[in-house]
């Protein structure tokens, strides 16, 4: 497989690539600029830590999108088994939630403890980008479970700009545990789905502190990482290690339980294969990818949790 340019396509508020050097968070601004090519000694300038987290969160959104080849999701080959999705689409979204996961981390800092405020305020904030979001897309939910997940994750780092990743993940499982007194009530898919099937969703995933990302995406992340895998091959298996165990409710409202189990068993089976860096594994991944766009399946949950995955991946460790 070739190995992909998983670079964002478009301008980010604040990000500064590879050239971003961070010397201390405890400030609440990221000194930036070292390493870059000039006729004159570089100058570091600061961006505020919520301007660089929010850049972290849509990077990670735009790194998940092009991620290819992704079984039954969009990406850069195809609009997996979506008709209402593009990979445009995808990208336009996820800059547009750029200013919802700013002011996330600021309203983090600002109230500075996990409490019913910064939960009231972040589920303000979370519809407030829920709103840009469908105002980009017309209408098209993308990234309505990422809003949910990124936003907590934000927030978390905000508070502890120390933390590692289990940590954060933990946090963002507390403030998740509590309330939003002003949230409408829903009749979403991922409820309906709950309420037939009997299982998870998002939110319980959230409150538990993530155990998908933490448990399965992430170790898998660093284990192929560590076998020699490129990072586009790494992360296709961080994917499919959370497919394995998620129960998915996108793919539980498009086809069924008997899409879930498909969903399930073809990831087990493209790892069991060596994974996506393998020829084993990619004859997999094709054979599973073909199933799903049978079954009109698709991964968004675990699509969601791998953009969170990816964050955690850096904000984690800095």
């Amino acid at each position: 497989m070739k190995a992909l340019d998983l670079q964002p396509h478009g301008p980010l508020r604040g990000h500064a690539g590879s050239h971003m050097f961070i010397s201390s968070l405890q400030s609440g601004t990221v000194p930036v600029g070292a390493g870059l090519p000039a006729k004159r000694p570089a100058q570091a300038i600061e961006i505020p830590l919520a301007d660089h987290l929010a850049d972290l969160a849509v990077e990670a959104l735009i790194d998940e999108a092009d991620l290819s080849p992704k079984p039954g999701l969009v990406d850069r080959r195809s609009n997996g088994a979506h008709t209402d999705m593009t990979l445009a689409l995808m990208h336009a979204s996820a800059l547009a939630l750029w200013p919802c996961l700013r002011n996330m981390a600021e309203a983090a800092q600002t109230i500075g403890t996990i409490s019913q405020p910064l939960r009231a305020s972040l589920g303000k904030l979370g519809r407030d980008g829920e709103a840009a979001m469908l105002a980009a897309t017309h209408g098209v939910n993308t990234h309505r479970g990422a809003i949910w997940a990124l936003g907590l994750l934000v927030a978390a780092k905000a508070l502890d700009p120390d933390a590692d990743a289990s940590t954060l993940a933990a946090r963002a499982g507390r403030i998740a545990l509590l309330d939003d007194p002003a949230m409408p009530p829903q009749q979403s898919h991922g409820l309906q789905v709950r309420q037939r099937y009997g299982t998870s969703g998002a939110r319980e995933q959230a409150q538990q502190g993530f155990p998908a990302v933490i448990r399965h995406g992430l170790p898998q992340l660093q284990r192929s990482r560590a076998a020699g895998a490129s990072e586009p091959h790494a992360r296709l298996d961080a994917l499919l290690a959370i497919m394995a165990v998620l129960s998915d409710t996108c793919v539980l409202w498009r086809s069924g339980p008997a899409g879930l189990a498909a969903v399930q068993q073809g990831a087990l089976a493209v790892l069991g294969a060596g994974g996506s860096a393998t020829l084993a594994g990619r004859r997999q991944l094709r054979e599973l990818d073909q199933q799903l766009l049978h079954l009109n399946a698709s991964p968004g949950g675990a699509a969601d949790l791998l953009a969170a995955c990816l964050f955690l991946d850096k904000a984690g460790s800095l």
